[in-house]
């Protein structure tokens, strides 16, 4: 993203909407995954109930941790610039 003094343009201000948007999306994703990992077997087994709450107080605060980590993350790399390589793009002195 070019850093330019002044007013954003548009296509610069919908570049950002649509990180912020993969960044709370995959985040919300990640913290889903490791929630259910964690806080599942509390939900569909009839477990002593201090490992429920050990599994269920677990369970969410690593999600949202991670939710967290993930969205700073994602929004620290969009700022300076270094994106993910594009699988099959091949660089020039390749």
């Amino acid at each position: 993203m070019g850093h330019t003094r002044g007013r954003r343009t548009q296509s610069e201000r919908d570049e950002i909407t649509v990180e912020i948007g993969y960044a709370l999306a995959s985040a919300l994703f990640a913290a889903a995954v490791v929630f259910g990992v964690l806080a599942g077997p509390a939900l569909l087994f009839d477990l002593p109930r201090a490992v429920e709450k050990a599994l269920l107080g677990t369970g969410t605060a690593l999600a949202a941790v991670l939710f967290l980590v993930r969205v700073v993350s994602v929004l620290l790399r969009f700022r300076r610039g270094t994106q993910p390589s594009q699988p099959g793009r091949t660089s020039p002195d390749s």
